[in-house]
């Protein structure tokens, strides 16, 4: 079982998020019900550009990776050329790794072919969700995570790798991963069981 960290307010929370701003971001975003396309497009460039690094780095640069990439909309990243790769590569408010920035454009051309062939990323993604009660903690991968990685690689999607599908999975709410003992697991497990039930 994962433990979990008391912090000043009293409350328990997953031992990572000790800290701001992982605490706020713990509380009110990681593992609640992500959706819309952009949205979840963003995490996917978020998780692949994070690859190797701290998510606290993501986290503080987050703001200046939504102004850097037109606010993750997929068609108007798809439409970015060599000129905008430079531009990042110029840009100290991201991670400048030109394999990483290249990766996003492409996936950005792919998810609008997933767009065109689906209708919708969300429905994609959601289709992963593991269909037995996931053990927080766990795992850093799994069948459902490795499953959704291969298919995004045959639709020629970079950066997608196993762990970091699962990580997009813990983020958005596909799998609740919040200790047993986090006082946000509660909060998160009902809003994935809303927004199921909307489905």
């Amino acid at each position: 079982m994962v433990d979990v960290i008391v912090g000043d307010d009293g409350l328990s929370r997953c031992t990572w998020a000790a800290v701001e701003p992982e605490t706020t971001y713990h509380d009110t975003e990681w593992g609640f019900p992500l959706t819309g396309d952009n949205a979840l497009f963003e995490r996917v460039c978020l998780e692949g550009f994070q690859s190797g690094l701290s998510w606290r780095t993501i986290l503080t640069k987050r703001e200046n990776f939504r102004v850097a990439f037109a606010g993750f909309d997929v068609e108007k990243v798809a439409r970015f050329t060599e000129r905008d790769v430079e531009r990042l590569l110029g840009d100290a408010g991201i991670i400048r790794h030109r394999g990483k920035i290249e990766a996003a454009i492409n996936n950005a051309r792919r998810a609008s072919e997933l767009l065109d062939d689906e209708g919708s990323l969300e429905s994609f993604f959601w289709r992963y969700a593991p269909a037995a009660e996931h053990v927080p903690g766990s795992m850093t991968l799994s069948e459902d995570s490795t499953r959704l990685s291969k298919d995004l690689k045959k639709r020629g999607w970079k950066f997608v790798g196993p762990t970091t599908m699962f990580a997009l999975m813990q983020a958005s709410g596909i799998v609740n991963d919040h200790a047993y003992d986090c006082v946000t697991r509660p909060t998160v497990a009902a809003a994935i069981d809303d927004y199921l039930a909307s489905q």
